[in-house]
């Protein structure tokens, strides 16, 4: 299974990116969000993560490989989440991906119901599903702070979801506990260990 492909960025739509690797060109399709990320880098050298998915009806044996791309491995696992709820599937994930990650997550982690079924193809039903799976994993995703960064650049996500537990625990509101964090990472993104962040969030508390 191809999981990254990196090439020249030759062409892009509002479903597909076509990248040029060697004497090959290849097409990956992208959600709207990654779309708006790619548009300035037509021409220059990008690198996406990639899933696969089977299109097409596989009782008249007409199935067809499609790669599906991303900039990071953090919104190919929250994708990956999404289409993991009954009745939502690949195409319609595509779909419904209008939006960053970490707004569609704070949605669903505030059970915000009526926002989400505003995403083209999730109607309130869908948006009920989706948050009575997902409400309780999307920490991770709703704190996603500048992930155009390099990994060396930024705070590990996982050290962010588990300082922002620790903050709910201490009595913050999962809203507050975000607030935090957001604040403390925009002023240091090299803070790489729980302690260092919740130091950080109470250092800054102080200031306050």
């Amino acid at each position: 299974m191809i999981t990254r492909i990196t090439g020249k960025l030759v062409d892009l739509n509002a479903t597909e990116a076509t990248l040029s690797i060697g004497a090959f060109e290849y097409e990956v399709f992208i959600p709207d969000f990654v779309r708006r990320q790619l548009q300035p880098k037509i021409g220059t050298e990008v690198s996406l993560r990639t899933i696969e998915y089977l299109d097409g009806n596989p009782q008249q044996g007409r199935l067809t490989p499609r790669m599906i791309g991303f900039l990071t491995a953090t919104e190919l696992e929250f994708f990956e989440a999404i289409c993991s709820v009954d009745g939502v599937g690949v195409k319609k994930a595509l779909r419904a991906m209008v939006r960053p990650v970490r707004d569609v997550a704070t949605a669903i982690e505030e059970q915000d119901v009526k926002d989400l079924a505003t995403l083209p193809g999730i109607g309130p039903a869908m948006a009920e599903r989706i948050v009575a799976k997902l409400r309780r994993k999307m920490a991770k995703f709703a704190l996603l702070i500048a992930q155009d960064l390099p990994p060396d650049q930024a705070a590990d996500h996982d050290v962010i979801n588990e300082a922002y537990q620790a903050l709910c625990m201490l009595g913050h509101s999962p809203a507050d506990a975000r607030h935090k964090l957001e604040a403390a990472v925009a002023a240091n993104k090299k803070l790489k260990t729980i302690e260092d962040l919740l130091e950080a969030v109470y250092r800054q508390q102080r200031t306050e």
